[in-house]
C-alpha cells in the first residue's frame, strides 16, 4: 500500500477557492490512480474526481460542473484538487485514495471507493454563506 496525507483544507466563503494536495509515499506512486472522494456528516462518502496514473485521463462527479480540477505531479508523489467557486453544500471531509488502475477504464469503476487500496485521514473543507 501506499501511504497518503491530505493538507490544505480550511474555511473558506462561498464563491471562494482552496487547493487540496495529497503527498504519497510507500510505493511508486505513477504506478497508483489517484481518487478524490468526501464525506459530510451523516452523509455516504461520495466520488469527486479522479486522475489517471499517467495524469492524461480525468474523472468528475456531475455535481462538479467545471468548478473542481485535479491534477498530479508524479515527480513530487503528490496530486492536487483545485476547489473553485465553492458552495457550502461542499462542505465536507475530502480524502485521497490511491488504486491500482489502468488507464481507460469507466467512470463507474474509478468513482467506486472499493476500486481504491490505501486512503488518507482526511482534510475538513467548510464552506460560509
Amino acid at each position: 500500500q501506499v501511504q497518503l496525507v491530505e493538507s490544505g483544507g480550511g474555511l473558506v466563503q462561498a464563491g471562494g477557492s482552496l487547493r487540496l494536495s495529497c503527498a504519497a509515499s510507500g510505493r511508486t506512486f505513477s504506478n497508483y490512480a489517484m481518487g478524490w472522494f468526501r464525506q459530510a456528516p451523516g452523509k455516504e462518502r461520495e466520488f469527486v474526481a479522479a486522475i489517471s496514473w499517467s495524469g492524461g485521463t480525468s474523472y468528475y462527479a456531475d455535481f462538479v460542473m467545471g468548478r473542481f480540477t485535479v491534477s498530479r505531479d508524479n515527480g513530487k508523489n503528490t496530486v492536487y484538487l483545485e476547489l473553485d467557486s465553492l458552495q457550502p453544500e461542499d462542505t465536507a471531509v475530502y480524502y485521497c485514495a490511491a488504486g491500482s488502475m489502468r488507464d481507460g477504464l469507466s467512470i463507474a469503476v474509478v468513482s467506486a471507493t472499493w476500486s481504491y487500496d490505501s486512503w488518507g485521514q482526511g482534510t475538513q473543507v467548510t464552506v460560509s454563506s
